[in-house]
């Protein structure tokens, strides 16, 4: 529980810490804001070469997410086909040790340039191929759709929402959305089952910080300050939790100090008792393939609740413990499938963005 006074301690720290930051130098960097401004510039369809079409169509697939924001995908361009493969020099051996959430980005991934090839004259056919997918490109009639506008302005907002409920209608366009092959989608709105899902994050959450090499692998894909967003192009950038970008000697062991398994379940319970409602995606096989079908469903109803002007963030620690996600799987009376992803979404101000690679470091011999 977090007191009065460790509130107060907690602040006095942070002034010090920046105080501190800015006294510390740190290498000359772009400009953080220029930087994400031009990653997210606006892709406007416009009559291009099949070649630059399908480069176009790689720089909508990155702007996916993944976990960690690891980016652990590659892309190989043929003159009608996009080839999507896992880079598992970037999987996350501790959070994700099945590489579940790998393919899962990898589905979201492939279902940005699905959305995005109509807008520039092109119908996209994921073709399933081992440990990937191609995505060929058939010419047809451009059709610019709300989804595909929406992939510039979807971002997992890591903030309170406003609290207000969805419409009838809006969660009918979510559950939709969400729907796919082999997967379901699962909306809880009653404040009673929320709370439900709020427990399991907590224990999971709980568990997770109390391993040693959880926490190394999340700060290893922590960037602490601008100038190491910038450099790196990937990981999660501390800004886009709310907490202040300081340079990481300082930001590193400050996160050893204040990660504490109350703090971050107080945080947790804030946002989703701010939030609209919580979805659980779900499949009924255990696989890569299909957990890449999981990754599209999600990207839709991300793309959807964007169009929407409404904002998503991940819960997935009941997902991420093998023994929560039983009790997830079976509190849901889904016995059989697995619980993939836990997304909460509402309606709430934007948040600084994690970055992205340059397209190049992307694309790569397959």
């Amino acid at each position: 529980m977090v007191t009065r006074r460790s509130l107060f301690r907690s602040a006095s720290v942070l002034a010090g810490a920046d105080a501190l930051a800015a006294c510390a130098e740190e290498p000359a960097s772009p400009d953080y804001e220029q930087t994400a401004s031009e990653i997210w510039r606006a892709s406007a369809p416009a009559a291009r070469p099949p070649g630059a079409v399908a480069r176009e169509l790689v720089r909508c697939a990155t702007l996916a997410p993944s976990s960690h924001n690891t980016q652990c995908w590659k892309f190989r361009l043929a003159p009608r086909s996009i080839a999507i493969r896992p880079d598992f020099a970037r999987r996350c051996p501790v959070v994700d040790p099945d590489d579940h959430h790998l393919f899962t980005s990898l589905g979201c991934a492939t279902e940005n340039p699905v959305q995005a090839a109509a807008a520039h004259g092109f119908m996209a056919h994921p073709v399933p191929v081992d440990q990937g997918v191609d995505v060929v490109l058939e010419p047809t009639r451009p059709a610019a759709s709300a989804r595909f506008q929406a992939i510039m302005l979807r971002q997992s907002t890591r903030g309170e929402f406003d609290g207000r409920p969805l419409s009838a209608p809006e969660l009918t366009q979510l559950s939709q959305a969400g729907t796919g092959a082999g997967v379901h989608v699962l909306l809880l709105a009653a404040r009673p089952a929320m709370e439900q899902v709020l427990a399991l994050v907590a224990s999971g959450n709980a568990a997770q910080l109390r391993d040693p090499a959880f926490v190394h692998e999340l700060k290893t894909w922590i960037r602490f300050s601008e100038y190491e967003a910038v450099r790196t192009g990937d990981g999660l950038f501390a800004r886009c939790s709310g907490n202040p970008a300081l340079p990481r000697w300082l930001g590193s062991p400050l996160l050893d100090l204040f990660l504490t398994a109350d703090a971050e379940n107080d945080k947790y319970a804030r946002h989703v008792r701010s939030s609209a409602g919580i979805a659980v995606f779900a499949s009924e096989r255990n696989h890569p393939q299909q957990w890449i079908e999981v990754g599209r469903a999600f990207e839709r109803f991300a793309l959807q609740a964007a169009a929407m002007n409404v904002r998503t963030a991940h819960l997935n620690q009941p997902v991420e413990v093998p023994a929560l996600r039983g009790q997830l799987a079976g509190w849901l009376g889904i016995a059989g499938w697995r619980p993939d992803l836990v997304v909460r979404f509402g309606r709430g101000p934007a948040m600084p963005r994690s970055l992205r690679r340059p397209l190049d470091a992307a694309l790569q011999q397959v």
